[in-house]
């Protein structure tokens, strides 16, 4: 009789009934889920400009991104959005622009205002910005500048040698990355795989994935959320969030001394040849670019310290300073290749010190093709 029993339980539990469903699960039906993935949507879309509403942003005159942002070109194009609504002028370049030696009030913008007499002119240069690195600057983060004048500067530091040139076969790494065409021109030392890639252009075409970035190298000191708060577990998220954009800070007073005070020496140069050179192809791509948005560009090369150079490669730049202005001139675009400053006002080969950006913003103001510029 135990065991029939024992058969007996056995075949009960074999057939008992399922088990009744949580009480606290949430079943949606296709409608509803459509309607959170809208609202979800709509959060991204609207979060980072509702940010513009929250953070406080009032850049003045001189006002640069921080070296420390370099790579937040949300805050970039956030700054250029401010320079249009200003109806200032744009100076778009790398750190010759940025004015990598001199304080916010002795960079070449502030010069040209300065001797102007009016706020004409605004730094939209970025430190580090080789051509290459212009190309996805001025596509991604310059667009509200369509229709505008833009200066454009060249520096020919960036074709003193092959490496520079991006063009070696050798990896190495090289400034803003993120800003390089990732897919339609092949740029030899450039080895990134394409899971990275295709991050990068979801990075630069999707506004949202750009705001947290800029969250987290303006707030976070460049950490993710949970890196950050392991790395400050005392410390609320929120007073991060609520610290504002940090101001730019003024150069050290030891780094504006002259390369000769540094106790620099002439020196040979490898001058890429203009034709084959990818960053003078990335440039000129990016003066049509600005074209085809009906910008008036006006290219400013140089100065480049060609008191640094040995005699046979100043006698080459002056070559290719010869076939830099041919093309310009060439394809009608308005531009200026600067003469060489003093020796004694560079800090290196191509950074001028204060008093040389001072010079420079008279040799500009000089020249014709520069004052149809400017408004009377």
């Amino acid at each position: 009789m135990k065991h029939d029993a024992a058969e007996i339980s056995v075949g009960a539990n074999h057939h008992s009934p399922p088990p009744m469903p949580n009480s606290n699960a949430v079943r949606l039906l296709g409608r509803q889920w459509l309607l959170v993935g809208a609202v979800l949507l709509a959060l991204l879309a609207l979060a980072p400009t509702a940010w513009k509403r929250i953070e406080r942003f009032e850049p003045g005159a001189d006002y640069r991104i921080p070296y420390a942002l370099g790579s937040d070109y949300w805050l970039y194009a956030r700054h250029a959005n401010v320079v249009n609504g200003q109806q200032r002028i744009p100076l778009i370049g790398d750190s010759v622009i940025w004015g990598h030696y001199v304080p916010l009030d002795q960079t070449l913008s502030h010069h040209l205002n300065a001797l102007l007499g009016r706020e004409e002119f605004a730094n939209l240069g970025l430190d580090g910005t080789h051509p290459a690195a212009l190309t996805g600057l001025t596509q991604f983060y310059t667009g509200n500048l369509a229709g505008r004048t833009v200066v454009l500067h060249f520096n020919p530091l960036w074709i003193t040698s092959t490496k520079h040139d991006l063009a070696t076969e050798k990896e190495f790494h090289f400034n803003h990355p993120n800003l390089v065409p990732q897919f339609e021109t092949k740029i030899p030392c450039y080895k990134a795989p394409v899971s990275d890639r295709l991050r990068i252009v979801a990075g630069n075409c999707v506004p949202f994935l750009n705001w947290t970035a800029h969250l987290r190298i303006a707030c976070f000191g460049g950490a993710d959320l949970q890196r950050w708060t392991l790395q400050n577990p005392y410390m609320n998220p929120a007073t991060a969030l609520a610290g504002g954009v940090p101001a730019p800070k003024q150069a050290a007073p030891e780094e504006s001394t002259s390369w000769l005070d540094r106790g620099a020496r002439t020196r040979a140069v490898a001058w890429v040849d203009l034709d084959s050179s990818l960053q003078w192809r990335f440039f000129r791509q990016t003066i049509e670019r600005l074209q085809s948005r009906g910008c008036q560009v006006f290219v400013l090369v140089g100065p480049f310290n060609e008191h640094m150079l040995d005699e046979a490669s100043r006698t080459a730049y002056a070559g290719i300073k010869s076939q830099i202005e041919a093309w310009l001139t060439g394809a009608e675009v308005p531009h200026l290749v600067a003469t060489a400053l003093p020796s004694e006002l560079y800090a290196d080969t191509s950074h001028p010190l204060a008093e040389g950006y001072a010079l420079l913003a008279q040799q500009l103001l000089e020249a014709p093709s520069f004052q149809s510029l400017t408004s009377p």
